[in-house]
């Protein structure tokens, strides 16, 4: 089976209608909070955000925001590019950017590829992609985001030293992550013992799919690697 896919590496876009409001800040405060990638990026990351940053971490595939917000409240001085296709879940995260007034976040609504296409090499301090799409059945696998030429793309835009995370309740896409990081070559896996995996990362915020996950029965795990 090859990895290669062409295509998106996410499923469905559209949920429930949004609400009138939500519709307007989709329609008048998105736009000003996307990125333009038909510009060219930044050479410093850190002039994409009205607040000044001192750092700047991806987060591909947020979800329902709740660990992207949380690390902006929590961390002012880190600009967030957050990456997420499905459109009640950016309407959530504007609609929270909005009535929270922080400076500290971008967004994009679309596939993750184009952005680590655009950045700058070597631009990022961090990236994180957290319960991506399984993609469960083995003749989905293909359409995993983690394959050799994403984490060729990751692997150009993060900085040496630098961590990216993953994190995933579904054993086959673990196994299947780490083998394709080791296959790469471009990060190396920071566990030393089993808590290192098993354990969430400092002031982890949960997400609204993890809980989903644990009360099904299915134990999450958490993977760091560094960009070597």
């Amino acid at each position: 089976m090859t990895d290669r896919y062409e295509g998106s590496f996410f499923g469905r876009r559209k949920g429930k209608p949004l609400s009138p409001r939500r519709t307007d800040l989709m329609e008048n405060l998105l736009p000003r909070l996307a990125l333009d990638l038909s510009q060219p990026a930044p050479a410093d990351l850190r002039d994409l955000f009205d607040a000044p940053v001192e750092t700047v971490c991806l987060e591909v595939g947020f979800g329902g925001g709740e660990h992207l917000l949380h690390r902006a409240r929590e961390n002012p001085t880190v600009g967030y590019i957050g990456i997420e296709p499905f459109v009640g879940s950016m309407a959530k995260v504007v609609a929270a950017l909005e009535e929270e007034g922080l400076g500290n976040v971008r967004l994009y609504d679309d596939d993750a590829v184009n952005v680590l296409d655009w950045l700058p090499e070597a631009s990022l301090d961090m990236a994180y992609q957290l319960y991506p799409d399984p993609w469960p059945k083995k003749r989905h696998w293909k359409r995993r985001f983690i394959n050799e030429q994403n984490l060729e793309r990751y692997a150009r835009a993060v900085k040496p030293g630098a961590e990216f995370r993953f994190a995933s309740d579904i054993d086959t896409y673990v196994d299947w992550t780490l083998r394709h990081i080791r296959d790469h070559g471009g990060f190396r896996w920071t566990a030393t013992r089993a808590a290192d995996w098993k354990s969430p990362w400092a002031n982890w915020p949960g997400t609204r799919y993890e809980g989903k996950a644990l009360r099904e029965g299915r134990v999450p795990r958490y993977l760091t690697f560094l960009r070597v």
